[in-house]
C-alpha cells in the first residue's frame, strides 16, 4: 500500500511538472492606421448685434468649429482665418473692424484626445477686404498635441463706430485647417 501511494505521489508530481513544461507565451500585435488628414467643420451661422447710441462699441460673436486629427502622427496642425469686409451692400465697416480675442478648445464630449498646445497670442487681427486677403494663423496644436476630436471656439470682436449706418452687415469668413504647427 505504501508503495502504491508513493507511485501515485510520483505520478502526480510528474504531471504537475509536465503541465508547467507545456506553458507557452503568445505575443499579440495589431495595426492602427491613421485617417490621413486633418478635417475641419463649422457649426452654425455666427451673429452679433449692436444698438447704435452715438458711442463706439465692440461686440463679440463666436464661431463653433470641430477639428479632427486622426492621422496618428503627432504632426500638429494650425487654424487660419481671413474674411471679407462687413458690408450692408452699400455701407461697410473698416477692414480693421474685426479681431480674434480668444479661443477655447476642448476634447469633443466622450472622446479621448491629447489637448492642443497653442502658441498663438491674442488678439489676432482678422484680415478683411472686398476680396479676402491672405489668411493669418489664429490657433495651433504643437507637435505631439491636438490628436483626436476637438471643439474649437474662437471669439471675434467687431468694432462698430458710433457714426455707423444702421443695417444688416455680413462678412464671409474662411477658416482652414493646415497640417503642421
Amino acid at each position: 500500500m505504501k508503495r502504491a501511494i508513493a507511485i501515485l505521489l510520483f505520478a502526480t508530481a510528474t504531471l504537475a511538472v509536465a503541465a508547467v513544461a507545456t506553458a507557452a507565451t503568445v505575443t499579440a500585435s495589431g495595426t492602427v492606421t491613421g485617417a490621413g488628414s486633418v478635417t475641419l467643420t463649422s457649426g452654425t451661422t455666427a451673429t452679433f448685434a449692436a444698438t447704435l447710441d452715438g458711442t463706439d462699441q465692440t461686440v463679440n460673436y463666436t464661431v463653433p468649429l470641430t477639428i479632427v486629427d486622426a492621422r496618428g502622427t503627432g504632426g500638429g496642425w494650425n487654424l487660419t482665418l481671413t474674411s471679407t469686409t462687413f458690408t450692408t451692400g452699400t455701407r461697410t465697416l473698416a477692414t480693421t473692424a474685426s479681431s480674434l480675442t480668444a479661443v477655447t478648445a476642448g476634447c469633443t464630449t466622450g472622446v479621448t484626445c491629447t489637448n492642443p498646445t497653442n502658441a498663438v497670442t491674442f488678439p489676432v487681427a482678422d484680415p478683411a477686404g472686398a476680396t479676402a486677403p491672405a489668411a493669418v494663423k489664429f490657433f495651433n496644436a504643437a507637435a505631439n498635441t491636438g490628436m483626436g476630436s476637438f471643439t474649437i471656439t474662437p471669439t471675434i470682436a467687431v468694432s462698430v463706430p458710433g457714426n455707423s449706418y444702421a443695417g444688416t452687415y455680413s462678412s464671409t469668413l474662411t477658416v482652414a485647417a493646415v497640417a503642421g504647427p
